[in-house]
């Protein structure tokens, strides 16, 4: 095992088995952790390990993750049929995706005693490498969990967001749904037909409709349970409407009491960034 086949193995996946180069990359960084093991464990093989190390990852475009506006949302929530079992469960699901930012891993989580209804409605969610967050909870949350708890009769160690059988919702559960209720909403909101929507695309809209509320990076970071604000860069950028109003607070004193109209060619380089 040496650089060289290392090589050949990463121009194998991206040839034939036509992987992305983000899954290639993936494979490296593996590699790369066994080698550094090597590296320790087997000092004769120092050289062969730091050749392995010094294989680059592959640059590649990162586009642009995509969110929702506040009517596609608002014709998302209220997609499944609330008289039905599923589709109540689902309108939860749906409010608890858009409210908290969740990752699909700590939605499927969620448990009955993690809610607080009462004093300050917030809920308890367990992320990553066993961190616990407590996110608040918007009246409208409240309104569809209660109505929730009520009809399906869960107790306090069951799951909130179970399956027919009584278990957790698996990750390709939550996908399906989410599917359905976009299929649902598409008559009434014809800019949602053939839009690549996930969970993770709501919790991307989560992250831009806090932003665009005036909400701080640090807080939005908090709320989405990432260790560091750089992280949350990812999540989050400027729309056209806040580069427009940005240019709006810096035109020339004799523009200020009209609006600002930008050019097409400036519309073009705003859109490009």
């Amino acid at each position: 095992v040496d650089a060289e086949l290392i090589l050949g193995f990463l121009a194998h996946l991206e040839a034939e088995r036509h992987n992305a180069v983000r899954s290639r990359n993936t494979r490296l960084a593996a590699v790369r952790a066994f080698a550094r093991y090597v590296a320790v464990q087997c000092p004769p093989a120092l050289l062969l390990a730091q050749r392995i190390l010094a294989i680059p990852m592959k640059r590649f475009d990162r586009p642009l993750l995509g969110f929702l506006s506040r009517g596609e949302v608002q014709a998302l929530l209220t997609a499944p049929d609330p008289a039905t079992w599923c589709g109540r469960r689902d309108r939860v699901l749906l409010q608890l995706l858009y409210n908290t930012g969740a990752r699909v891993s700590e939605l499927i989580g969620i448990r009955v005693c993690d809610l607080e209804l009462d004093v300050t409605p917030s809920l308890r969610l367990h992320g990553k490498g066993r961190k616990q967050r407590t996110v608040p909870l918007w009246k409208e949350t409240v309104v569809e969990i209660r109505h929730w708890l009520r009809s399906a009769g869960l107790q306090k160690d069951q799951a909130l967001l179970p399956n027919r059988w009584g278990k957790p919702m698996t990750r390709s559960n939550v996908a399906e749904r989410l599917a359905r209720a976009v299929s649902a909403a598409t008559p009434r909101c014809p800019s949602l037909q053939g839009r690549g929507i996930s969970p993770h695309t709501l919790r991307h809209t989560t992250a831009m409709h806090l932003l665009q509320a005036g909400v701080d990076l640090t807080v939005i970071a908090l709320w989405l349970g990432h260790e560091s604000p750089v992280t949350t860069h990812g999540y989050v950028e400027a729309d056209l409407a806040m580069k427009e109003r940005a240019l709006a607070a810096i035109a020339p004193p004799e523009t200020r009491g009209t609006r600002y109209r930008p050019t097409d060619a400036l519309l073009k380089f705003l859109q490009a960034l």
